[in-house]
């Protein structure tokens, strides 16, 4: 197949596989890119809003450090919600399915739109909060469900491919909002309200259209023991008639997990099994936030005029950064199964951290070299193409691989939940770092990108054509984080991520 450069039936991108991945990425990863990036622009005109209603309301307008703390709680409230949304995830997948969930959630963004569209209009800062907070729990569903579902229909030779077009999305997201935040679209004063509420459209579609697509067969088979619709779906999703081999692989898994059902979060934790997984999921999310990517697309516009762009300027130099951060995610996701997932993440991080320190660097030096401040603009753009052509993404996509069935769920809501509270954090304290810190605020976002680089260096093995079964397996090779003395198990990688195992037995002869 591979001289004759074409996949089999089953293995080849079908068109319904396609379409679902593109609609639920959508009306879910979209919103969720639009929703980080659509605070920065209309900053001004929202503090502007609440200083006029606080005066009018009490007589006096807000301090300055106050408008700052009211400011940073509406762009980081987002998060909070994010991660009050991620806690129900394990109950609603199991209860409504994937594709159940995605489609119910989208109820959330209509609530949403329509408190942050009024606020004005009924001179409520609170329904802009409160709005933000609702968006934040549709995302922290949907940022969970939406890997979680594109992993299990997905074959595996494409699993990498599907797991970061989601990624692409939030690009995109991201990018539609710096777009419509330009003066001559919705970034003037009269228009910020339906800036924040327009969210309602990507939502809408997915409401209307989702539905129509199969549930996970994954989900059909394996927890609900629906064999004949686990089929229907399969041939509907890969386009062939015979699937009984995807069946029986998911068979196999199901009699491996017979006497295990869904675990809780608690079980997960304790469980010793797979505590190297746990431990990776919760450095590669709890990293993709720290990694300063959130206090780059929250403060877009602050970070630029602290460089010494001109004012006019820095809405267009926005948008350009908008659309590499687009062309990067595009260069992740058609390379990912050509280079594998440890590659595109650790050349990420690496990448990141570098331009953290140029910005730095760029900042001390600005007041003496004129031209520092196009180096700000470059890094700034290298630290949003590092992320999306590998952070982005492959985390979700990683929660997927990394455990079976029965850990799937509860793995999410760790893996999402120590994720928007890196997200909350950075959001919220960022313009306090960066008044006490200054430019060296960067430097710690930089060590955080190192330290997650060598820990997928060291640690992870490459997942890339790997059943889930075989990716357990993987793990299942290597020593316990509390190693037992009897018995040490040398494990090293090779220069492709595959893992090689050997033993050493420590008797006391040997030792003596």
């Amino acid at each position: 197949e591979a001289h004759q450069g074409h996949l089999a039936p089953g293995k080849r991108l079908t068109f319904p596989l396609l379409s679902v991945t593109l609609l639920a990425s959508f009306g879910s990863s979209m919103l969720y890119g639009y929703n980080l990036a659509v605070v920065n622009s209309p900053a001004t005109h929202i503090k502007a809003f609440y200083n006029a209603t606080w005066a009018r309301r009490y007589g006096q307008g807000l301090a300055q450090g106050q408008l700052t703390l009211m400011y940073s709680l509406t762009v980081s409230v987002f998060a909070l919600g994010g991660l009050l949304g991620s806690f129900p995830v394990g109950m609603l997948v199991t209860r409504y399915g994937r594709n159940g969930t995605l489609v119910r959630s989208a109820l959330l963004v209509f609530l949403a739109s329509s408190l942050m569209g009024f606020s004005r209009y009924l001179e409520s800062p609170e329904m802009v909060i409160v709005g933000r907070f609702i968006t934040g729990i549709h995302s922290g569903i949907c940022l969970s469900v939406v890997p979680m579902y594109l992993g299990e229909i997905a074959p595996k030779n494409l699993r990498g491919f599907l797991g970061l077009v989601p990624s692409i999305f939030i690009c995109l997201g991201v990018f539609s909002a710096q777009v419509l935040g330009l003066p001559e679209l919705l970034g003037e004063d009269a228009y910020w309200p339906l800036f924040l509420s327009v969210v309602v459209v990507p939502a809408l579609l997915q409401l209307l259209l989702l539905h129509w697509f199969p549930e996970s067969p994954r989900y059909l088979l394996i927890e609900k023991n629906n064999v004949c619709g686990a089929t229907d779906a399969l041939r509907w999703f890969l386009g062939k008639h015979n699937v009984q081999d995807v069946i029986e692989e998911m068979r196999e898994e199901q009699r491996s997990l017979a006497s295990v059902e869904t675990v809780s979060v608690r079980h997960l934790l304790l469980d010793r099994t797979v505590r190297w997984q746990v431990l990776s999921i919760v450095v590669v999310n709890m990293g993709m936030q720290l990694s300063g990517i959130d206090a780059i697309w929250f403060y877009t516009n602050t970070i630029f005029a602290n460089a010494g762009i001109p004012a006019l300027q820095i809405p267009y130099t926005t948008v350009g950064t908008g659309a590499i951060e687009v062309i990067a995610g595009l260069i992740g996701c058609f390379t990912i199964e050509r280079v594998g997932r440890r590659p595109l993440i650790i050349i990420g991080f690496c990448f990141m951290g570098i331009c953290c320190t140029g910005i730095t660097l760029s900042l001390v030096l600005q007041a003496t070299v004129s031209w520092m401040r196009y180096v700000s603009v470059a890094c700034v753009i290298g630290i949003i193409a590092g992320f999306c052509i590998g952070p982005a993404g492959v985390p979700f996509l990683m929660t997927a691989e990394l455990f079976k069935q029965s850990h799937r769920p509860a793995a999410y809501i760790v893996g999402g939940s120590l994720n928007w509270l890196s997200n909350f954090t950075v959001g919220f304290v960022f313009p306090f770092l960066q008044m006490s810190a200054g430019a060296f605020c960067y430097l710690v976002f930089c060590s955080v990108c190192v330290l997650v680089a060598l820990y997928v260096y060291f640690i992870i093995p490459e997942t890339k054509n790997k059943t889930f079964m075989e990716i357990s397996a993987l793990f299942a090779a290597r020593p316990p984080c509390l190693p037992d003395l009897g018995a040490i198990k040398m494990v090293k990688f090779n220069g492709y991520g595959a893992l090689e195992t050997s033993s050493l037995e420590c008797s006391s002869s040997s030792l003596s």
